[in-house]
Order: structure tokens, then sequence, then C-alpha cells
């Protein structure tokens, strides 16, 4: 079924196909077409509704955005913890992004990803802070560059439980756990899966610096804030790399931290960016407010 309507309707995508047969959208010979349908010839299929690939833009919808930095290139803003950067479907709302593209709309179609509408990174729907957004085609290609050749400084904060006396460099080769249907990263190298699914894996090198800044006490319970740097960019990264080196960042249950009651996400926070500005080459440092765990 799937087939043929591509055949017969070029324009849409296989994967809007899928959703137009799992919502009852596509009809054979009266009925809601079965996922996997195979055609004999012959049926009468009605397509009740079905997206083109023209649809898959991100929907402009008015939202709380904070921009802190704004020129003819590059804007920058600061995401709230809770609110993801983008949507995963055209018909999804409540992202930066749809905030974005009502307020800037020539960044709808900038991109080489649809539903990220211009954005040149991600950074975790839990995780509040700094996000780049390129202006134009040209400022997209030139910081994405950037970001690809590992030379954009990215700043974080990190409140983590415990004290930790001495900074420090941390390196891992790191891979989506396999065995869960969620995201969770972990070291390819100390891990208890099987060395045949370990050889399957492909590995993504991350390192990230850290440094104490300060400490506190929370209910007799030690706290210390980390000044977090990395230049990689891979999924989860300071999350999973801090704990794996036993600093487990407040509230961040999906890597081993104690729960912390009414709070919204954990307490990581992108502070800072420093890249060469797309047009003028001049080097530029955008930042935005410290968050109030800090």
């Amino acid at each position: 079924m799937d087939a043929a309507l591509l055949r017969v309707i070029p324009s849409t995508t296989r994967a809007f196909v899928k959703e137009a047969i799992a919502a009852g959208n596509v009809l054979v010979n009266g009925r809601p077409a079965a996922k996997g349908l195979k055609l004999r010839g012959s049926e009468t299929v009605v397509v009740k509704e079905l997206l083109e690939a023209a649809d898959n833009l991100v929907a402009p919808v008015a939202g709380p955005v904070a921009c802190v930095f704004e020129d003819d290139a590059v804007l920058a803003f600061d995401k709230p913890a809770g609110m993801p950067v983008q949507p995963l479907s055209c018909r999804e709302t409540g992202t930066l992004m749809n905030a974005v593209v009502h307020r800037h709309p020539e960044c709808r179609t900038l991109g080489d990803q649809p539903l990220m509408a211009g954005a040149l990174h991600r950074i975790d729907a839990d995780t509040s802070g700094l996000v780049l957004v390129a202006r134009t085609a040209t400022a997209f290609e030139n910081l994405r560059a950037q970001f690809a050749a590992q030379t954009v400084k990215k700043t974080y904060l990190a409140l983590v439980e415990g004290a930790v006396a001495v900074g420090g460099t941390l390196e891992n080769d790191l891979v989506h756990d396999p065995t869960l249907p969620f995201c969770r990263m972990i070291d390819v190298r100390h891990n208890r899966l099987t060395s045949s699914l370990v050889a399957r894996l492909k590995p993504l090198h991350a390192v990230t610096q850290f440094k104490p800044i300060a400490h506190t006490t929370v209910e007799s319970e030690e706290r210390t804030l980390l000044e977090v740097t990395i230049y990689t960019g891979v999924t989860h990264q300071i999350r999973a790399q801090l704990a794996l080196a036993g600093y487990h960042i407040v509230n961040d249950r999906l890597y081993g931290a104690f729960a912390v009651e009414n709070q919204t996400g954990h307490c990581l926070h992108a502070l800072a960016a420093a890249f060469a500005h797309p047009v003028s080459g001049d080097p530029v440092e955008i930042r935005t407010p410290w968050p109030k765990w800090a």
C-alpha cells in the first residue's frame, strides 16, 4: 500500500504515508488500510489526508522565548528547561523553534533538517540555556562548518551531587545503549554488552572539561557547581560523562541522580558559546543569564 501511494503521489514521503495509514486516513474498498497491506489490483483507494514533503516545516506558533542576541545573521535564545528545541513532527507545537519561526519567518526554510528551522545545534529538553539559530543560508552553512570542525566553544553550568575538589578532562566513546527503548548513552568500552553487539555499534568520541567554581549544602547534602566546556556535541555528552565519572547532575534521574521534588528539568544550563561571526569573521561570545539554581 505504501509503495503504491508513493508512486501515485511522489510529492509525499514514506513516513507521511505510514502516518496516514496508521491514522486511518487511507481507505481501501471503504475500510481503513491495514499496515503492510498488499494490493491485488482493482481496489478502490481513498486518501482522506496525506501530508506532502512541502508540508514538513515547523508550524509558526507564538510562545515564550527570550532572545539574548540578534543581528542580521544570527539569533540566540535562552531556552527554558522543559521545552524541546524542535518538534518531532510538523504537527507538534510548544517547542522553541515554533516560537522562533513565528517571530522570525525567514528561519522556517533554513538548514538541512526541515524541523530544525535554522537551529544550529540541540540541547536536551530538560536542559536550559543557549540555542543558536541562523537567519540566512550563508550564515547557516558557515556556522555548521564551525560546529563540524569543533571550533565552537560551548560553556555550561552543571550543579552536581557531592563535593568535587578538583577539575579535569573526561574522554569517552559514547553510544546509545541498544538494550533500552529510550535514549541513554553508555561508554562503548565499559559496559555489559556482548562483544558481537559492541562490534556493530558506532561510538562517538566525546571530550568534556570541567572545574568546580562553587560549593553549597542543601539539607545537609553537598553540591558542587561546575563550569563545563565542550567542543564536541555528542547526545547527552555532559550528562553521561559526568555520571560515568561519578558526578551526577542534580535531578538527572536518567543518569542516576536522586529526584528533586517540584523541580522542572535537571541542573544543566548552556551558558555561552564562542565562535567566529559568519559574516565578519570577528570573534563573538554570546552568553545567557545564570539559572536560578546556580
